[in-house]
């Protein structure tokens, strides 16, 4: 339980957490930490925000890179997104993944710190290509939810809202979500940390309700995906590169955050 007053946030994670499908590299990326940030500089005037995340990385990457440097901080709340990455990979080992994820958990909260995870979606509604992994986002999010609730970690529930697969809360990629994606993660999150304003409003369909696409289309948007997106992210893991070889953290310090008008 928390009561909504924090001097410093600090998220760990990988591009989600970053901020990637929300801006650029050029521009800067925003991203729905940023934005649970700015929500929370608006009832907690002095807060300093720090954003480890870096694209690409898997969850034991997480703990090595992200772990250390969170602890020097000292956060009084923490954001902790790790195992997507871990679950397109060949390899798929929940327990390996979810014992990374515990240890992140179980460092932060020893410290007093207010931790805080989400669950992930079902990729196969948003890519069809990926049905075969469907299981293991089940398997996952049971292991996620069973790991916070031993170290008193809160959980926002975002995996099963039908509202997650609208694909207008996603990038063309299908992997990272849009401006509105991470608008409605940074949500979920303020609902769960029960910050002032806060509701379900995030879980509910977005209005007007997309037309349906025939076959053809369906299909055409499907080869589409896969030429841009599926490609060359399969051309990486071949070449056995990521997409965050050489880069850093982009908010390494806590800074002050300035509070911007909440935007949907």
């Amino acid at each position: 339980m928390t009561d909504g007053t924090y001097t410093r946030y600090v998220a760990l994670g990988d591009s989600q957490t970053e901020g990637v499908g929300d801006g650029d590299d050029l521009s800067g990326l925003r991203g729905w930490a940023d934005r649970l940030a700015e929500r929370l500089a608006a009832t907690n005037p002095g807060l300093t925000y720090a954003n480890l995340a870096v694209r690409g990385k898997l969850a034991g990457q997480i703990r090595a890179d992200q772990l250390d440097a969170a602890l020097s901080l000292r956060p009084d709340l923490a954001t902790v997104l790790a195992g997507m990455n871990d679950l397109l990979r060949p390899n798929f080992d929940p327990d390996g993944i979810v014992a990374e994820v515990e240890a992140m958990f179980a460092a932060l909260t020893a410290t007093g710190a207010v931790v805080a995870t989400l669950t992930f979606p079902d990729v196969a509604e948003t890519i069809p290509l990926a049905r075969p992994l469907r299981g293991r986002v089940s398997v996952l999010n049971d292991r996620l939810r069973a790991a916070a609730r031993r170290h008193g970690v809160l959980v926002a529930e975002t995996g099963h809202h039908r509202v997650v697969t609208d694909p207008r809360l996603w990038s063309p990629d299908r992997l990272h979500a849009s401006p509105l994606g991470h608008q409605r993660i940074s949500e979920a999150m303020a609902e769960t940390l029960r910050l002032p304003g806060a509701d379900d409003a995030w879980t509910r369909p977005i209005t007007p309700a997309l037309p349906e696409h025939g076959l053809l289309r369906s299909m055409a948007a499907e080869f589409q995906w896969a030429a841009t997106a599926l490609g060359p992210w399969a051309m990486r893991r071949l070449r056995g590169i990521s997409s965050g070889d050489q880069r850093v953290a982009k908010r390494p310090q806590p800074l002050p955050v300035f509070s911007t008008p909440i935007s949907h």
